[in-house]
């Protein structure tokens, strides 16, 4: 696989965010009291992140991720290195009716396209639904 696609995992995103704070593993660890040897498997990939949202919050304010969408994007990081379904997808019946049609469309199989227009419009009103409330 080409490198261009290669998706971010969790630990690298960690690391990233560390070293552009020009804070070495150990100083790091040390100026926030977390443990050098846990931190760093996390970056290498070796131990999963916390399931803890209010533990993984505290983490990224520790990195300076102030951002909510970059936020979420560490949570996501985070979720997906668990294997697991984020808590705000999980928690939309629309999104979650929809999850097997994503899941087989990953595995090589070919959504019906009644499939594919019930997905494309719950999209749709969803983003409509966003703009309206950004506005």
């Amino acid at each position: 696989m080409n490198d261009d696609h290669k998706l971010e995992r969790f630990g690298d995103f960690l690391r990233k965010r560390r070293l552009s704070l020009g804070s070495s593993l150990r100083a790091f660890c040390q100026s926030f009291g977390e443990d050098p040897s846990n931190w760093s498997k996390m970056e290498r990939g070796l131990l999963k992140p916390p399931s803890s949202v209010s533990r993984l919050c505290e983490m990224a304010k520790r990195l300076g991720i102030e951002e909510m969408e970059e936020k979420q994007r560490f949570l996501d990081l985070a979720d997906a290195e668990r294997g697991r379904i984020p808590e705000d997808i999980q928690k939309n019946k629309r999104w979650v009716s929809h999850l097997p049609v994503f899941f087989r469309t990953i595995r090589g199989e070919v959504p019906t396209e009644e499939e594919l227009l019930k997905l494309a419009d719950m999209i749709r009103e969803d983003m409509a639904a966003r703009d309206e409330e950004a506005r």
